[in-house]
């Protein structure tokens, strides 16, 4: 039923803010990083624009300011506060935008009561929406660690919430996967959800590769931190040379050297640093330095979704050497809808798979995740090719 689905998508959302102190709910460090309850707002202005204004008869808008403040990008849709300000919204309270959602809520769940939803394209609409919360649920939590994880204090985000620590993987016999040579399907063959940047099934000829069944982990990841890696341009993209230099980068985000020993951030607080453990928070540019030094590569987004069904993935999402682009036949849909990928389709990198915060099933084979090389505050890991 969709009414239970979108019961269930906005009850988590509140869930993973439900450990959060008012004071939590404001705070933009930095430009990429969108406070809390600014993430409550705009997942609940996005059912209140694209269903409840335009198909519930004598629906009242809750708040006309409201649209120009958590219009996220969709220049379709008009004026909007900038990303950079979202910090400076001390008004609407976070109060003011638990009464929105229950008031959105509310309506939508008379709609949504009222019988099976027959337009095809309304269906899809809300099925968007949901799947929208899904991903803003995941920058929830990326976004709340590294707001927590940058406060002197380094508070813990959550006890006993069901996100475990990972433990020493299982070494199988042999670490590569060999993937023959030939043609492969590539794009979203089902016939449930998918994102428009997944359509588009399209034939690419692979030549025969190895791909690692691990992720690279924090031990393998900090003997190139012992060798060097950061202070050794050979390894290095000219553009993630400068970026290392600027920033004085000299390991993961949320890594700290005390006493002799690394610690690193976690949403349980600051725990010293698990061998084990996938390494996490890398960029695209940390990501092919350190292939570089293995004398190894990434993997393309083609060679990582042929070997996805044999692989074990979701504990990180995983850099590819591919730039993010249209498929073959790539079209975007009409209006403020049709903003919601297609624009994005330049100086970024595609990452596959999914992490230990992305929300239950929204992970497929054909996701394409996308970011530009310099940011690492997602949950970001590396795997191998040869």
């Amino acid at each position: 039923m969709l009414f239970a689905r979108y019961l269930a998508v906005r009850k988590r959302t509140e869930w993973i803010c439900a450990p959060l102190k008012t004071e939590d709910y404001v705070v933009q460090p930095v430009d990429f990083v969108s406070p809390p309850k600014w993430h409550l707002g705009h997942t609940t202005w996005f059912f209140e624009t694209f269903v409840c204004k335009p198909y519930i008869p004598d629906y009242k808008e809750f708040d006309p300011n409201y649209s120009f403040v958590f219009n996220s990008y969709y220049e379709t849709l008009g004026a909007r506060v900038i990303r950079t300000d979202r910090g400076n919204l001390s008004r609407p309270s976070v109060e003011d935008i638990y009464i929105y959602r229950k008031y959105v809520d509310e309506a939508m769940a008379v709609f949504l009561n009222q019988g099976v939803i027959t337009d095809p394209g309304l269906r899809d609409t809300i099925i968007l929406g949901l799947n929208h919360e899904e991903q803003h649920q995941e920058l929830l939590f990326t976004d709340l660690k590294y707001i927590l994880g940058h406060n002197p204090l380094f508070p813990a985000y959550y006890q006993d919430r069901n996100i475990v620590e990972i433990q020493q993987p299982a070494i199988p016999l042999d670490p590569f996967l060999t993937i023959g040579e030939g043609i492969y399907k590539i794009g979203y063959k089902d016939k449930g959800f998918s994102f428009d940047n997944e359509l588009g099934v399209h034939k690419v000829f692979l030549g025969e590769y190895s791909i690692s069944r691990n992720l690279v982990t924090n031990g393998e990841y900090l003997e190139f931190i012992k060798d060097g890696g950061y202070q050794d341009f050979r390894h290095w993209h000219a553009e993630g040379w400068d970026w290392v230099n600027t920033h004085k980068t000299k390991a993961p985000l949320y890594w700290h050297f005390i006493d002799e020993k690394w610690f690193n951030y976690t949403l349980d607080g600051l725990q010293e640093v698990n061998e084990y453990e996938p390494v996490n928070h890398v960029n695209y540019y940390e990501a092919h330095a350190y292939a570089e030094w293995k004398g190894q590569r990434l993997p393309t987004e083609f060679e990582w979704e042929v070997a996805a069904p044999s692989l074990s993935y979701g504990k990180r999402w995983e850099w590819t050497e591919s730039a993010y682009l249209p498929y073959p036949g790539f079209q975007r849909a009409e209006g403020a809808i049709g903003e919601y990928n297609g624009k994005f389709m330049i100086n970024q990198m595609v990452l596959r798979g999914s992490s230990e915060v992305t929300s239950p099933e929204h992970s497929r084979i054909t996701y394409r995740n996308f970011f530009n090389a310099h940011l690492n505050w997602q949950y970001t890991g590396i795997r191998l090719t040869i």
